[in-house]
């Protein structure tokens, strides 16, 4: 009895962001200054990338101290504006690794609130890119992490009001919000920060779950826009597993599927996916 020859097809969008490329080339640049360089956590979500940079030289901190010769570098994330204020009064060089996308949300929501505009941001309240975000502006934002959690009585008070997102939110998920927001604030601006490679990872995402038997969507558990892949690929397809490496991968979840979809979090190195595709290939050539 012949079986089946196993296929694997890996999403076009799989694996680094712009943004995630440009601040590992900036962390790596600086390894030869001979400055002490810090970060306030990890430059990206992805423990294997973590480690490679930090063993080129650059220390995660808790917080920064008074210090000569010492430079931060802001995560890809971004960070508030008073962190940055912070360190300069420290004598800290900053080294700037915040990805431009969103840095231009600082841009907009900033612009917005000096024209008076109340800043809603939808986004994961405790994630560093929302906290950046709010930690730019002068009053406080309203944050919404979904469509069950818009503050309905709070906002029919606001007359009017500028939505920014962060930039891995699930795009039917902001639709849904918008929805909802412009039923009670009559001026509302909306501008849909949502990054380009988020959108055509989640496009890629809503189709491969239903060609294919079953999926790997590979990331940090910290990372959230691997976390919106796998929740929209675990609606569609049940057999859908986020991993994180290849020690995840266990023999059951191969046996009698013949079409295997893998896509990768925008800060998943190629080195990963690439190592778990060859596990995947062990085990199945095994199960024949």
């Amino acid at each position: 009895m012949k079986h089946k020859k196993i296929k694997i097809n890996l999403a076009k969008s799989a694996g680094f962001c712009f943004g995630v490329k440009r601040a590992i080339k900036i962390a790596k640049q600086i390894t030869t200054s001979d400055l002490r360089i810090e970060m306030l956590g990890p430059i990206v979500h992805n423990e294997d990338v973590s480690r490679e940079i930090e063993a080129g030289g650059v220390k995660t901190v808790k917080s920064i101290k008074e210090g000569k010769k010492r430079a931060l570098l802001i995560r890809a994330h971004g960070t508030p504006l008073k962190t940055i204020q912070k360190a300069k009064a420290l004598g800290y060089k900053i080294i700037d690794a915040t990805c431009p996308m969103v840095k231009e949300i600082h841009k907009i929501a900033i612009n917005m609130e000096q024209k008076n505009y109340r800043i809603i941001v939808i986004g994961d309240k405790d994630h560093a890119e929302v906290k950046g975000i709010i930690g730019h502006l002068e009053k406080k934002a309203l944050v919404i992490e979904n469509e069950k959690t818009v503050p309905t009585k709070n906002i029919k008070k606001i007359k009017k009001a500028c939505v920014v997102v962060q930039s891995t939110q699930n795009t039917r998920t902001v639709e849904k919000i918008i929805v909802l927001l412009k039923q009670s604030i009559k001026d509302l601006k909306f501008f849909n920060t949502v990054c380009q490679t988020t959108r055509t990872k989640q496009t890629e995402i809503r189709t491969m779950p239903l060609e294919n038997d079953v999926m790997f969507i590979i990331g940090s558990k910290n990372s959230a826009n691997t976390k919106r892949l796998y929740e929209i690929s675990k609606s569609i397809n049940n057999k859908s597993y986020w991993i994180q490496s290849d020690n995840d991968i266990r023999k059951n979840y191969l046996i009698g599927y013949n079409n295997i979809g893998i896509t990768a979090g925008a800060s998943t190195p190629d080195s990963t996916t690439k190592k778990i595709i060859e596990k995947i290939r062990k085990l199945t050539a095994k199960a024949k």
